[in-house]
Order: structure tokens, then sequence, then C-alpha cells
């Protein structure tokens, strides 16, 4: 009985010695966005003549601050001069966990566009598959979009908000990398800090015109839905991110 005490007893001190780390429930994340422009323009037989080959990937970086009940990603300021910067879109994306809402800053072809909707329900199928993400272990979960896009995620039980970039939500802890089945589109975090973010960052922008999906959808298609590059760039902007 003693030996059994002691055996106990030692399991016991070896279990509370292991390093734990809280959970988070505030935090400011960095992420590189990779978007391989040969693929994202696979139907354009022009995109070669624009953009050279060592030029193919295109590196934009955000930031996500996320508290237990509200997020918001945005682009990483920079004084730099960007390349190509007609190539991808930089959303800003504020979440509200209390109100299932979220608010949108678009820009569609250098015109910065406000809407108001809820929260993107996407039905996630968990897997068993892991790897770690800047210096965090991340389960991978996987959303069938359509017939012909899937889009993986890599969430961290330890950070606790259901958030991630662009609108994605959802799981069980946020997202930490995110991406296309073929890698055309990648999301990948390069920094964890942990902090509490300011209460006047999830302050939403004051805006004239602020519309909802099914509006910029209407008004869109209104203005360029006899375009055949079209029906693509409105998956784009609102079937995926």
């Amino acid at each position: 009985m003693k030996t059994i005490s002691k055996l106990f007893f030692c399991f016991l001190v070896l279990l509370l010695a292991l390093p734990l780390r809280a959970q988070i429930n505030g935090a400011k994340i960095t992420f590189e966005r990779k978007t391989n422009l040969y693929k994202k323009f696979k139907e354009n037989n022009d995109i070669q003549r624009w953009v050279k080959e060592e030029d193919k990937i295109k590196i934009d970086f955000f930031e996500l601050y996320i508290s237990d009940t509200f997020s918001l990603f945005k682009p990483q300021e920079s004084e730099l001069r960007e390349v190509l910067s007609w190539a991808t879109s930089k959303n800003s994306v504020y979440q509200n966990f209390n109100t299932n809402s979220r608010y949108l800053i678009k820009t569609i072809w250098g015109e910065e566009l406000h809407l108001s909707d809820s929260l993107f329900k996407r039905p996630w199928k968990i897997t068993e598959s892991s790897r770690k993400i800047a210096g965090y272990s991340c389960r991978k979960a996987i959303w069938q979009a359509n017939d012909s896009t899937r889009i993986y995620a890599w969430f961290s039980y330890d950070i606790i908000p259901s958030s991630g970039p662009e609108s994605f939500n959802g799981l069980p802890g946020t997202i930490l990398g995110l991406a296309t089945e073929d890698g055309g589109v990648v999301y990948f975090a390069t920094k964890v800090e942990i902090i509490k973010p300011a209460p006047s960052l999830f302050i939403l922008p004051k805006k004239k015109k602020i519309y909802s999906v099914p509006e910029l959808k209407a008004d869109l298609t209104k203005q360029y839905g006899h375009e055949k590059w079209f029906k693509t760039m409105l998956h784009e902007q609102f079937g995926i991110w």
C-alpha cells in the first residue's frame, strides 16, 4: 500500500512540474499572406505577360487583434511602395461575437466600400492532423466551400477567441493558419503577442454609405456583370474570404 502511495505521489509531482500554458483571450497576431498570382489568375491568359515568374508570389502582411468579445483583422501599415498592389485585395474585418455581426471594409478597384453583415458560419470538419505555427500547437480543420474549393485552417486551443484571418471563425480556438487546397492563397501567423487590445481598436469607423452584402453584390452586378471576369471576382470577394 505504501508503494502505491509513493508512486501516486511521484506521479502527481511530475504532473505539476510540467510546463502549463494558460489559455489566451487577448492578443495581437501578425500574419503573412502569400498569393500565387499565376494560380489566382489562371483563367487570365495575359497574366504571365503582366507578372514575371520571380514576382508571381505576392506577400502581404496583416494584424489580427482579438479579445473575448471582438476581433479586428486589418492590413499592416507600411510606408514602403507596394509592387503589384492591384493584384490582391486588403480587407479590414471587425467581428462582434456578442451581436453575431461583422463589419467589412473592402477596397475594390481603388474604392473603399463599407459593409455590415452577420458572422459567416461555416460547417467545419476538425481532423486529427496537427502542426506548430508561431510556437503554438494547432489542429487542422477543413471547410468544403463548394464543389471545387476546399479551405484548410489550423487553429489553436490555447488561444480561446473563435476568430481568424478575414471573416473566418467558428472553431474552438483562434485560426493561425489558413490556405486554399491548391496553395494559391496561404495565411500563416508569424508572431503572437499576448496583450489586452485597447477597446478603441474595435470602434467601427463612421461612413455615410454602408452596404449590406446583397446590396453591394447587386450594385457590382449592375456595373460589371457583363464582364467575363466578373463571376470570378464576385466569388473571390464574397464566396470565400
